[in-house]
């Protein structure tokens, strides 16, 4: 990291994204000086071009990143709709994985003995426990909580309260919904969701959709689609 502040592009405007903003501010603040410096926003929805979001601008689409020589990005996108793509979404940029930034809320709790991705993201009041590893660009969104020796694959969206027990593989660019529940031992397969409130106690197919106490199959993607 350069010495003075690091600049970051924030991709996407939506409430995750914005969120992104508090997240560099709160670690500032932690820090007690300036380590992070939002630069603004890239989305690909031409009606944001120009526009300013939290008082930063909109400056283009995500392929105007490589422009951007001097700035990290944090990639924040994700939801139901779109977690299997993920990895198009980083694409878009034209830049690789050295040039997404790491970044833990001052709340959360890591362990000295889990490991972080480059561009993971950790929103406040999420707990990474002794063993765990977290791949490219995951994302834990608040109060997500992942117990020891669980491994979550690239690009894997957490939303706010998700826990994850014990020895868990969750697989590449799979989506758990808020609340959702991962019993020990488990595997969660590649691209696969579990749905909002979801108890998972049996092992979910990859290209899967899940939801219900106990979480049931509901319908399976196109193999194809990730």
């Amino acid at each position: 990291m350069a010495a003075g502040p690091q600049k970051i592009l924030i991709l996407g405007t939506g409430g995750n994204c914005r969120d992104v903003v508090d997240i560099l501010l709160d670690i500032n603040a932690a820090a007690g000086r300036t380590l992070w410096e939002p630069a603004g926003f890239l989305d690909d929805d031409q009606a944001r071009w120009g526009q300013e979001v939290c008082g930063l601008k909109v400056h283009g689409p995500l392929n105007a990143a490589p422009r951007f020589g001097d700035c990290l990005l944090v990639n924040i996108i994700g939801s139901p709709l779109n977690h299997r793509r993920k990895p198009e979404i980083a694409a878009k940029t034209g830049l690789g994985p050295e040039r997404f930034a790491t970044l833990v809320h001052p709340t959360a709790v890591v362990s000295r003995w889990a490991s972080l991705g480059a561009g993971c993201v950790l929103f406040p009041q999420v707990c990474v426990h002794n063993g765990v590893r977290l791949d490219a660009q995951v994302i834990v969104l608040a109060g997500g909580v992942i117990n020891h020796d669980t491994v979550v694959g690239d690009y894997t969206f957490m939303a706010s309260g998700a826990r994850i027990s014990g020895q868990v593989k969750v697989g590449a660019c799979c989506y758990l919904g808020s609340n959702s529940v991962i019993r020990g031992g488990l595997k969660i397969g590649r691209g696969s969701l579990v749905g909002m409130g979801g108890v998972v106690i049996k092992d979910v197919p990859t290209d899967s959709v899940v939801a219900g106490n106990p979480a049931r199959l509901l319908r399976a993607y196109p193999s194809q689609g990730v």
